[in-house]
C-alpha cells in the first residue's frame, strides 16, 4: 500500500526523491505504531498518538500531518477507505522567518573579482535566474538561449518546465567560462573532473567565496531569495516573479513582500501626503 502511494506521488504528482523518502518514513512509523493493524484502519485516536511519540517541533510535526492527509486523500480516490482521519488533525503553525538576502552592494562585490570563470558564471546564473540549486546544476549548455537572453529549466520542482530570463552579465559570464573550456560538453556547470557539478560543490563554491569576502553565511538559495527580494523592490510585479520562481502557490512569494520597519517608515514618508515635511 505505501508502495503504491509513493508511486502514484511520483507519477502523477512528481515529487522529488527527498520527498517521497519523507514520506515513505512517515508511513512505516505509522505503521509500526498500529501493528499488526493496516494503514487503512487507523483512527483519529491512532493519530494523535503517533504524533505525540514522535518528533516535537512544529515543522515536523506539520510535515507528519502533510503526509497523512495525502495517503488519506488518495485511498480515499482509490475508494480504499470512506472517509479520512487525517482531515480532524490540526497542524501546528510553523514560524517562516525570511531568509538570508543579500544587498545589491554584496551581490556586486561576490561578482566582480571570482577566483575563475566558473565561479562567476554560477553566481550571475544563480543571482540573476533565481534557479533553486538543483535546477541550476542540472543546466545545460543547450538550455540557455544567448540571442533572446533566456534559460530553458527542464522538470524543476513538481516537475514543471518554465522558462526564466537571463541578464546581460550572466550571458557574458557563460560565454567566458565557455570559451575557456577545451572540450565541448552537454553539462553547463562542471567539477574539477568535467562532470556535471554537484548540489554540494555549488554549496560549497558559493559559501566559500562569500566567507572569503567577509559578506556572512551565504548559500545558493540565499541567491534565489535574493533575485526575489531585488526584483520586487524593483517593482516587479508579484506574479511574474511567482512565474520565474516556480512556486506554484502565490502564498510562497508573499514571503518576499515583508519589510522591515525602516522600509516602511521611508515608504510612507515619500507617498502620504500628511506625512510630507
Amino acid at each position: 500500500m505505501i508502495t503504491a502511494f509513493l508511486a502514484y506521488l511520483q507519477a502523477e504528482r512528481g515529487c522529488s526523491a527527498h520527498t517521497l523518502r519523507a514520506y515513505g518514513g512517515d508511513l512505516e512509523s505509522l505503521l509500526e505504531s498500529v501493528a499488526p493493524r493496516s494503514l487503512l484502519s487507523v483512527e483519529v485516536p491512532d493519530l494523535r498518538r503517533w504524533l505525540a511519540s514522535g518528533p516535537r517541533a512544529p515543522s515536523s510535526v506539520q510535515r507528519r500531518i502533510a503526509t497523512v492527509r495525502a495517503y488519506f486523500r488518495w485511498a480515499l480516490r482509490e475508494k480504499l477507505v470512506e472517509r479520512s482521519p487525517a482531515e480532524r488533525i490540526r497542524p501546528p503553525r510553523v514560524a517562516r522567518p525570511l531568509p538570508r538576502v543579500l544587498e545589491v552592494d554584496e551581490a556586486s562585490r561576490v561578482a566582480e573579482d571570482p577566483p575563475s570563470s566558473r565561479h562567476r558564471a554560477l553566481f550571475e546564473v544563480g543571482y540573476g535566474s533565481g534557479l533553486r540549486v538543483s535546477e541550476l546544476v542540472a543546466l545545460d549548455v543547450a538550455d540557455i538561449d544567448f540571442d533572446a537572453g533566456l534559460v530553458r529549466v527542464r522538470r524543476g520542482k513538481g516537475g514543471k518546465d518554465r522558462v526564466v530570463p537571463l541578464g546581460t552579465e550572466a550571458i557574458a559570464a557563460i560565454r567566458t567560462m565557455l570559451g575557456e573550456r577545451e572540450i565541448p560538453t552537454q553539462a553547463l556547470f562542471l567539477n574539477r573532473s568535467n562532470r556535471r557539478l554537484g548540489v554540494r560543490s555549488a554549496y560549497e563554491i558559493i559559501h566559500r567565496e562569500a566567507d572569503r569576502l567577509a559578506i556572512g553565511d551565504v548559500h545558493p538559495h540565499a541567491l534565489r531569495h535574493s533575485f526575489a527580494t531585488h526584483l520586487l523592490a524593483n517593482g516587479a510585479d508579484i506574479r511574474s516573479i511567482q512565474e520565474m520562481l516556480g512556486h506554484a502557490s502565490l502564498s510562497t512569494t508573499q514571503r518576499y513582500t515583508r519589510v522591515d520597519t525602516a522600509e516602511l517608515i521611508r515608504a510612507y514618508q515619500k507617498a502620504h501626503p500628511h506625512a510630507r515635511r
